[in-house]
């Protein structure tokens, strides 16, 4: 099979390298790609975002199956786009995928679906929300209605906080994501991802992960797009995957359904768990990332196959052979990120590490520059590694850190601590 997979992030590095190591793929084009994907498969400069330019490259390049990274081309209807011309295609159409792109939308299925989550208030104007939070008072949480990279969504914990993100969201700060705003109730707990394939109709859980969204060690700082992540998360024990399964992930999947907007791809809840009980916090309806590269190291070659079984409407029959195994994958980012961070630093040491199915660096920010690897982007690399146990999982993929050679780049020194 020829196949397009469209991104250039490390989740789609992970996708690519999965991919590559199934038989039935006969070759790969990643949209645009990296660095680090350019070495395992053919890169394509295309707007992922439109579906025209999407179908046509699709057209003329024989592609019989495009794997969707990132959520902006999911929001944007690349995916009806090729549906509609009888092109396979793995990710939910434009009306399912609103369960991303809108959290006043979540909270709606949510509602009607009887799933357990946050209480919350919607709201267009500015001062409204800011009264409702004068009235519910802090810790309350903050969220831009639309699409923001993963950068939307404010925990504040005391009422100035809450009041300056509203101030923000509506001064244009995440641009148009944040002209609606939906205000939650704070949930503590122990957050985890939870990953299942849906086809429209039938679901197959792929795997649980921890993400650690904050830039500083011992979970401080600012939120990022993810400092790392491991596999699987401890605290979604069987019982309660069950519990979610039967009172959350069933119910969105039927209401969906009965909406005539059926869901089929992969749909990542987020979810708090305390005393035993888990709530949604947030659906996304593609990988995590870092999360995926985590689920892809553990996954293999399977993965193209799960893939292919929810885009064809085969989930009935497929299943997802786990070897007893754990992951780790800890970001790499550029000095100053998530802030303001410079590009073009060279980074050494990369043709030194293994590559194989125990250890990868699966590339996210790079780009080639005189035949050497430099930073593009903030969050640059995923050095990922699988063990039999969390810890050695860990101490393989920090000693490959160790021997990255990039001064202006950093990591946290933390990833797993929940775990371990």
């Amino acid at each position: 099979m020829n196949i397009l997979i469209l991104g250039g992030g490390g989740r789609e590095h992970a996708l690519a390298w999965a991919v590559m190591q199934n038989p039935k793929c006969d070759k790969l084009i990643v949209a645009p790609g990296n660095a680090g994907i350019a070495a395992i498969a053919d890169c394509a400069s295309l707007n992922t975002e439109d579906g025209s330019a999407v179908l046509d490259f699709v057209q003329e390049n024989a592609i019989d199956f495009v794997i969707i990274g990132p959520e902006a081309p999911l929001a944007a209807g690349v995916a009806d786009v090729l549906r509609a011309a009888n092109i396979l295609v793995f990710g939910p159409s434009q009306a399912a995928a609103q369960l991303e792109a809108s959290k006043r939308f979540t909270k709606e299925i949510c509602d009607a679906a009887g799933a357990p989550t946050a209480g919350y208030a919607h709201f267009t104007q500015a001062d409204a929300a800011r009264a409702y939070i004068r009235e519910q008072g802090a810790p309350i949480v903050v969220k831009a209605d639309g699409l923001a990279a993963g950068k939307g969504v404010i925990v504040a914990m005391d009422e100035k906080t809450a009041l300056d993100a509203i101030d923000d969201m509506f001064g244009g700060a995440f641009g148009g994501a944040g002209a609606e705003v939906v205000i939650e109730e704070f949930m503590d707990g122990e957050e985890a991802s939870f990953f299942i394939l849906v086809d429209g109709e039938d679901i197959l859980p792929i795997g649980t992960a921890q993400d650690h969204k904050r830039v500083g060690e011992g979970d401080t700082g600012l939120n990022t797009g993810g400092m790392g992540a491991y596999s699987p998360a401890p605290v979604l024990t069987a019982e309660i995957q069950s519990a979610v399964l039967d009172d959350i992930i069933r119910p969105t999947v039927a209401e969906m359904a009965r909406r005539g907007m059926p869901y089929q791809g992969v749909l990542y809840a987020g979810l708090m768990i305390k005393d035993g009980q888990a709530r949604l916090v947030e659906y996304n309806v593609r990988f995590g990332d870092p999360e995926c590269q985590v689920l892809m190291m553990r996954l293999g070659a399977q993965a193209f196959d799960l893939l292919h079984a929810a885009a064809e409407g085969r989930l009935a029959e497929a299943q997802a052979n786990w070897a007893d195994d754990h992951a780790m994958t800890v970001v790499m980012a550029a000095n100053g990120y998530p802030g303001s961070y410079e590009k073009g630093s060279i980074i050494g040491g990369l043709d030194d590490l293994p590559e194989d199915s125990i250890n990868m660096v699966f590339h996210a920010g790079t780009s080639q520059a005189d035949g050497k690897i430099v930073a593009a982007g903030g969050r640059v690399l995923n050095v990922t590694a699988r063990g039999a146990s969390l810890q050695q999982a860990r101490d393989r993929a920090y000693a490959m850190v160790d021997g990255i050679d990039w001064p202006e780049g950093f990591c946290r020194r933390d990833i797993g601590w929940r775990a371990l």
